[in-house]
């Protein structure tokens, strides 16, 4: 009997118009234009302006736009997870609030809070209902509002984070092609280094954390460099030692785009030179969830049947891990 894998059969994404340069951040914070992109990579991002718009505004036409490229109604969607830590509410979930705004009224869905990492476990997580039997199509999203959750007078994290989403759709494959294997990791004793402070159960929201900026990002940055470097690269070459592929087998790393440096040092550990490698920090910035799917649908009209890929991620928590797929359409 011929194996069901889940194959990723569409692409697309959606970033708001807005562009905030480094220069532009110069401006407002005690930085410099070549200070950022010398140590992280980033040249620009985009922030999503307007009054009462969140993460799923931008869900919504990365989804569409998904729908369209692939041919089909929302309510051919069996499922759809949102993987993201900007929820537009604490509840209902952003899942919920996306299936209304589309019209998939037969599907069903929920967030998934991974960090950077959200997209990749939510994949993960997509393919088991794919490969059970149980969905045909199922979307996964991964989007944030990171500039919802920013200190902007705080260089430490305003210069890296930005807005986006990205959807993939996930159908049954048998031809041998789409998710072939994961290694999904987290380590709770790091959340000490990144996380936000304020606003859950621990330490509902009051005058005094509002006061205190604890509802913003607050990043130990060195710590979290250092095990991200390490994170990414030894799971990255941990799935290729377990599936037994070499760098040549290997077509595109798609790595989290946090920075510059983890990026490069994952290629190495990897033996992959830098034209495997999808790369858009520069553009982004680091966009939380959305990062990994927006390379994808970068870099799409690049990708081609049967190519390998490595989906590498480190995140908040701590989190991270590695998938690998077999890409399952020519564009």
């Amino acid at each position: 009997m011929t194996k069901t894998t889940a194959a990723i059969t569409a692409v697309a994404g959606y970033v708001p118009d807005y562009v905030l340069t480094n220069e532009i951040l110069e401006t407002f914070v005690s930085t410099t234009s070549e200070w950022i992109e010398s140590r992280t990579g980033i040249k620009e991002r985009r922030i999503l302006k307007g009054e009462g718009l969140g993460t799923s505004d931008m869900c919504v036409p990365a989804i569409e736009l998904l729908l369209k490229k692939r041919g089909i109604s929302a309510l051919d969607i069996d499922l759809i997870i949102v993987a993201t830590v900007t929820p537009d509410f604490v509840f209902p979930s952003t899942s919920n609030v996306v299936c209304d705004k589309i019209g998939a009224t037969n599907a069903w869905g929920f967030d998934l809070a991974g960090a950077c990492s959200g997209f990749l476990f939510a994949l993960s997580t997509g393919a088991q209902f794919i490969e059970s039997g149980k969905h045909k199509k199922v979307i996964v999203v991964g989007a944030d509002k990171m500039s919802a959750i920013l200190d902007y007078t705080e260089r430490s994290t305003c210069i890296i984070f930005g807005d986006g989403a990205a959807a993939v759709l996930l159908e049954p494959n048998n031809e041998g092609l789409g998710i072939v294997d994961s290694i999904l990791k987290v380590d709770g004793s790091g959340r000490q280094y990144l996380h936000q402070k304020a606003g859950g159960s621990v330490k509902p929201a009051s005058y005094q954390t509002v006061d205190a900026k604890e509802h913003f990002v607050f990043q130990d940055g060195q710590p979290v460099f250092k095990k991200a470097v390490v994170g990414m690269a030894e799971v990255s070459a941990e799935i290729m030692e377990k599936n037994n592929l070499s760098s040549e087998d290997i077509a595109w790393l798609v790595p989290h785009q946090a920075n510059k440096r983890i990026i490069d040092a994952t290629a190495e550990r990897m033996g992959l030179d830098a034209d495997k490698v999808m790369l858009n920090i520069q553009k982004y910035g680091n966009t939380t969830a959305a990062t990994l799917p927006l390379c994808l649908w970068d870099y799409e009209k690049k990708l081609k049947k049967g190519d390998k890929l490595i989906l590498s991620t480190f995140g908040a928590g701590f989190t991270w891990g590695a998938i690998y797929l077999k890409w399952a359409y020519n564009s």
